[in-house]
C-alpha cells in the first residue's frame, strides 16, 4: 500500500487545510479522520462554504427553529451558527496547535464582506467575533482591499490572530506585510506579548489564470509573434506570481526589521494558496497544487481536491524550481497587453461581490426558514 502523499507535504514544509466546514462533518468524527490519517492541519471558511452549509442542508435546521422562536433575527442566526461550527472545528484541531507550538490547528471566520471597504466596521466586527469565538487558535478574515490594509495593523496590534484573504496583486501583498509588522511592532512597543499573534497571507490563485487565458486565447487564435508568447504564457500566470510572491516573503521574513520582532519570538506571517482548485478542465486537476509546495506555506484544498491528492499526488518542492521563468513570465504580461495591476483589481473586486452575493443569498435562505418555522407554530 503506497504512502498518503497528502502525509509526505509535512516533508516539505506545507501544510494542509481545508476549505469546506459543515456541522456534519464535525460532530460525525470525519474531521478528526481527517486530521489523523491525512495530516489535515486547519480549516477555512467564507460566505459561500457557510451559504452551502447552512442553505443547503438541514442539518441546522433545529436550531434555526429555536432561534428563531427565541425572537433572533436574521443576522444573530447567522452569526450563532457559524461560530458555533467554527468553536466545534477549532476545539478538534485543539491538540493540533498545542503540540505543533501554535504554528497550525486553526479555522477561520470571515467578518460580513459587506465591510470590505469600511475600516471602522471591520475593526469592530473582528474584535467582536475575536471575542464571541473565545479561541487561541482561530483567526478573523480581513479581505485585502485598501480599507482592510490599517484594519488589519490595529487588530494585529491588538493581539488578534488575522488571514488575511482575498489577495491577488504582488503589490498588494508587500502593503499586508508591512501592516502584519507594523501591527507586530505597535504591540511590541507597548511591552505587550507577540509569541502567540498568529496571521496568514491567503493569494487567491487559481481565479488568476481563468481572468487572464481567455485574453490570451485570443492573441493564440490571432497567430503571429505574440501567440507564440501567449502560448508560452498561457495557463502559467497564476502559479508565476505566486512563485514571485514568495520570493517577496523569503525578503521581507529575511529582513533586519524582522529579525528584530524575531527576536522577541514573532512569527513570520506564512502564505496561504488559496482558491486551488483547478477550474479550467483542459488543466490537471492538481495544477495549483502540485506547482506550490515548498516550505513555511500552507495549501488550503477543497474536499474534491483533497481526495484528490491523496488518490494522485505527488509531493515534491517545486516552488522555487524556477523562478527564473515565472519571472520571465510576469514580464511578458505588458506585451501581451495585459496589466496585471488591473486584472488584480479585478479580481479583487469580483471576489469582495461573489462574497456579498453569498452572504445576501445566505440572509435570504435563513429568513425563509425562520418564517417556515415561525408558521409552524
Amino acid at each position: 500500500m503506497k504512502e498518503n502523499p497528502l502525509l509526505k507535504l509535512k516533508e516539505f514544509g506545507q501544510s494542509i487545510w481545508l476549505d469546506y466546514t459543515r456541522r456534519d462533518l464535525i460532530a460525525s468524527g470525519a474531521l478528526r479522520r481527517l486530521i489523523e490519517e491525512d495530516g489535515l492541519r486547519g480549516m477555512t471558511s467564507n460566505p459561500s462554504i457557510f451559504e452551502k452549509a447552512i442553505a443547503g442542508s438541514q442539518n441546522y435546521d433545529e436550531d434555526i427553529r429555536a432561534l428563531a422562536l427565541a425572537g433572533k433575527d436574521t443576522n444573530a442566526v447567522y452569526e450563532t451558527l457559524s461560530q458555533r461550527d467554527v468553536q466545534s472545528a477549532a476545539d478538534v484541531f485543539r491538540p493540533v496547535y498545542d503540540t505543533e507550538d501554535a504554528k497550525d490547528g486553526y479555522v477561520s471566520l470571515e467578518v460580513n464582506p459587506h465591510l470590505a471597504h469600511d475600516t471602522t466596521g471591520t475593526i469592530e466586527e473582528a474584535r467582536r467575533l475575536w471575542a464571541a469565538l473565545d479561541r487561541p487558535n482561530v483567526f478573523i478574515k480581513v479581505p485585502a482591499t485598501a480599507a482592510g490594509l490599517p484594519a488589519i495593523q490595529q487588530l494585529i496590534s491588538e493581539g488578534i490572530n488575522v488571514n488575511i484573504t482575498l489577495l491577488f496583486g504582488l503589490p498588494r501583498y508587500r502593503q499586508v506585510a508591512a501592516a502584519y509588522l507594523a501591527g507586530m511592532e505597535a504591540r511590541a512597543h507597548e511591552g505587550k506579548s507577540i509569541e502567540h499573534v498568529a496571521s496568514v497571507a491567503s493569494f487567491f490563485v487559481s481565479r488568476m489564470d481563468a481572468l487572464v487565458d481567455p485574453s490570451l486565447e485570443k492573441l493564440i487564435a490571432r497567430g503571429g509573434k505574440e501567440a507564440a508568447v501567449a502560448k508560452k504564457v498561457q495557463g502559467q500566470v497564476a502559479i508565476a506570481s505566486a512563485i514571485m510572491a514568495y520570493q517577496i516573503y523569503k525578503e521581507i521574513f529575511a529582513s533586519e526589521r524582522f529579525a528584530k520582532l524575531a527576536g522577541r519570538g514573532a512569527r513570520v506571517q506564512r502564505l496561504l494558496w488559496a482558491s486551488t482548485s483547478t477550474k479550467n478542465p483542459d488543466y490537471s486537476d492538481l495544477k495549483y497544487v502540485e506547482a506550490l509546495i515548498g516550505p513555511d506555506t500552507i495549501n488550503t484544498v477543497t474536499v474534491e481536491t483533497l481526495d484528490a491528492y491523496r488518490d494522485h499526488g505527488e509531493p515534491k518542492a517545486r516552488l522555487e524550481q524556477d523562478v527564473e521563468r515565472a519571472g520571465w513570465v510576469m514580464q511578458r504580461l505588458p506585451e501581451l497587453g495585459l496589466n496585471i495591476d488591473q486584472v488584480t483589481q479585478q479580481l479583487e473586486d469580483e471576489g469582495v461581490e461573489k462574497f456579498n452575493q453569498a452572504f445576501d443569498k445566505l440572509m435570504n435562505a435563513l429568513v425563509k426558514k425562520s418564517a417556515e418555522h415561525q408558521r409552524t407554530l
